[in-house]
């Protein structure tokens, strides 16, 4: 027998069974948003995994096509590797449920969502979220919960809350939030320009529905919830980080740390380790396995204690300041745009490719808003830009999860299609990291898409906020653009990307249980004084606005209208004549529905040869007016010619000289160039047209 619970949220209803399915799981629920059903399920495995210094949790969320009423494309007909947006959607559970977990907890953990029905007004990625979270709480293992998330939105200027369908196509703001009891702790953003203190007051709008949400989830934990079980704790033994304090000392140890050069410091810490090895090898071989943990847990202590009492940043910064900061265009001289930027000792440099309408990546998913990306936004990052060695298995997660803030950052200052005809695709590759490359993308991609002559309706520019707390809420430091041993030590990552009129996209991972309001307010009006300047002092000198055209070596893209009821005469049957008009002039061609036909190619002159013949072929024959048309055909009565493809006409034999003709074939042979004036319909309707009547036939 099972139980259910439900409450109204926000003019829905949420129901959540427990001990209905899969109750071989830790825990289990059955969770309706409206008519949205998820299967989320928590797993843990009996024992610790032996070798690691790290919490192995997987987040897992399976989009299933039937869930939507759709059968899966191509030959294999079931579903594949996880779509983008459910690596994305499982990035947005992991992130505000991993802090919660036991820091020295080692056992497997998988959290996993099975989409199995989908009401478009009830997202599936929210119900997710807060089945993830009533399935771990309500089981036996050890889990610091409940969250709660709400989606926001903007729509006419007002704040909505877990929009529909509909809010979420106009909507100027999508927005996440995930809250603990007291505290914010996952924000995940895109907006179109939103200032900020409207995005602060639409956060904790989230935070109150969030806390109602967690009162419910309590009920259920109440009920249904499992005692915790033990577990093996993970602990560095106290005698072994005594000696080695004291051995090694905290000065040597902090002489070691402060550089500004990442990989002096690794080098440092390297000596360090080599010299505890010697030391323990003999005396000591048990505590070999203990002496990575044992030597980060010393580096860390170290460095937030040199931040949060000394104010001291590792590489000897102001806590507000950036490092050394370049841009740079045109690095590829044949690319249609290149564009990079260097911040410290990271580096990332991004490519632009502009392309037909016909190359915009088709999305074959559960969301009906999401059909295709006309802006592709890829971002790679390579082993050798952190000194490693592994070979190049394809874009992982988190490159999958950076690409795509990037892309959100930039989507709301792109040109609509009408403006820019162009399918759009912009390659950040990751040459050197120590921290925020995924924000060196965003600045990199905006230089990038201005030298390729994107008209962008304004600069974007991208920067992290850290965050060190000591004991209390308000015993903590911020710091602006943190490197990347700030950001491993640290508590926060708080990127922010933006115009000068507002924010494009945050993303807000945290390692301790949630942040306070003040916090939060601070992060963000720091970010906005540091891509301010980054705007102003660092991109703008570099290049200020788009280039007034797309490169030499960029497709030409230009786009008409047509009557939709003459679609078909330009494709012509089995596409004929369409295919005929690429022959002839070697361009592409993308019509849509709605009659916007655009033709691209690299000559201008066979570009306007093309727009000539579909003009052509939509255009009604006009009493008086004169055409040129190709003779394609001879008869004893008269000449065929061809104006476009699929659009012939007839000269009578009477008509095509001003002069008696016996045959057409004196006067014209097949393949001749000629102009003609229209003469009307004929007795049985067919247009006619004469040679012998053109007033100027030059």
């Amino acid at each position: 027998m099972y139980k259910s619970f439900s409450m109204e949220l926000i003019g829905r209803k949420l129901t959540v069974d427990v001990g209905r399915v899969a109750a071989q799981a830790n825990g289990a629920v059955l969770i309706h948003y409206g008519d949205t059903v998820i299967l989320s399920t928590a797993t843990a495995s009996g024992k610790p995994r032996e070798g690691i210094d790290f919490f192995p949790l997987s987040v897992e969320y399976e989009e299933k096509l039937y869930a939507v009423g759709k059968i899966p494309g191509g030959f294999i007909k079931r579903e594949g590797k996880p779509s983008e947006n459910a690596i994305l959607a499982s990035r947005c559970i992991d992130r505000p449920m991993r802090p919660l977990f036991p820091k020295d907890y080692r056992n497997d953990v998988t959290i996993n969502n099975l989409v199995l029905c989908v009401d478009q007004d009830c997202s599936p990625e929210l119900t997710a979220m807060l089945g993830s979270s009533i399935a771990t709480c309500i089981s036996d293992i050890p889990f610091n919960g409940p969250i709660a998330a709400t989606m926001v939105g903007l729509v006419d200027g007002q704040l909505v809350f877990n929009p529909t369908s509909a809010q979420r196509e106009k909507s100027e703001l999508s927005l996440t939030v995930a809250s603990t009891r007291e505290k914010v702790i996952m924000i995940e953003a895109g907006a179109n320009e939103v200032p900020e203190d409207m995005m602060i007051e639409a956060i904790y709008a989230a935070h109150d529905i969030n806390k109602k949400v967690i009162e419910f989830i309590d009920t259920i934990v109440a009920e249904c919830g499992k005692p915790k079980h033990d577990y093996v704790h993970w602990v560095v033994p106290d005698e072994l980080y005594e000696d080695m304090v004291n051995f090694i000392t905290p000065e040597a140890m902090e002489a070691a740390v402060f550089t500004d050069d990442k990989m002096v410091r690794e080098a440092n810490i390297n000596e360090i380790t080599e010299k505890l090895t010697a030391r323990y090898e003999l005396d000591h071989p048990d505590w070999l396995p203990w002496l990575p943990e044992a030597i980060n847990k010393f580096e860390k202590a170290t460095v937030r204690k040199m931040i949060l009492k000394d104010h001291k940043r590792p590489d000897g910064r102001r806590m507000d300041e950036i490092r050394k900061l370049a841009a740079e265009i045109d690095i590829l001289p044949r690319t249609h745009g290149s564009g990079m930027f260097t911040r410290g000792q990271t580096q990332v440099l991004n490519i632009c490719t502009l392309g037909a309408l016909a190359e915009i990546q088709r999305l074959d998913g559960i969301d009906e808003n999401e059909t295709g990306k006309r802006y592709m936004h890829h971002y790679n990052f390579p082993s050798y830009s952190v000194g490693e060695t592994k070979p190049s298995r394809g874009p992982g997660r988190r490159e999958i999860g950076h690409g795509a803030l990037a892309e959100r950052a930039l989507v709301p200052v792109l040109p609509s299609e009408e403006e820019f005809p162009y399918a759009i695709r912009t390659v950040s590759e990751v040459l050197e990291s120590n921290g925020s490359t995924s924000q060196g993308s965003v600045c990199a991609s905006t230089l990038s898409l201005m030298a390729a002559g994107v008209p962008i309706k304004a600069m974007v520019a991208g920067i992290s906020v850290g965050l060190v707390t000591g004991e209390t809420d308000d015993d903590y430091v911020l710091l602006t653009d943190i490197q990347g041993v700030e950001d491993f030590f640290g508590d926060m990552d708080f990127k922010v990307a933006g115009t000068h009129k507002g924010i494009t996209a945050i993303q807000m991972d945290i390692k301790i249980n949630g942040l306070t309001r003040e916090i939060i307010e601070k992060a963000i009006y720091r970010t906005r004084e540091a891509r301010i300047y980054i705007l102003d002092e660092v991109m703008a000198p570099v290049i200020s606005k788009p280039r007034p055209e797309v490169s030499p070596f960029a497709p030409k893209i230009v786009q008409i209208k047509i009557d939709p009821s003459k679609i078909g005469d330009v494709v012509g049957q089995r596409g004929k004549t369409i295919n005929a008009i690429i022959e002839q002039t070697g361009v592409k061609i993308d019509i849509a529905d709605d009659g916007a036909v655009s033709v691209c190619g690299f000559d201008k002159d066979n570009i306007q040869k093309a727009v000539d013949m579909i003009n052509m072929i939509v255009t009604d024959f006009e009493e008086g007016k004169t055409y040129t048309g190709k003779v394609v055909g001879i008869k004893d009565f008269g000449a065929f010619l061809e104006f476009a493809p699929g659009k012939e006409g007839m000269v009578h034999i009477s008509k095509v000289a001003k002069h008696r003709v016996n045959h057409v074939e004196d006067v014209l042979t097949l393949g001749d160039v000629v102009k003609v004036v229209c003469l009307g319909p004929d007795k049985m309707g067919r247009v006619s047209f004469s040679l012998k009547d053109v007033k100027d036939p030059k």
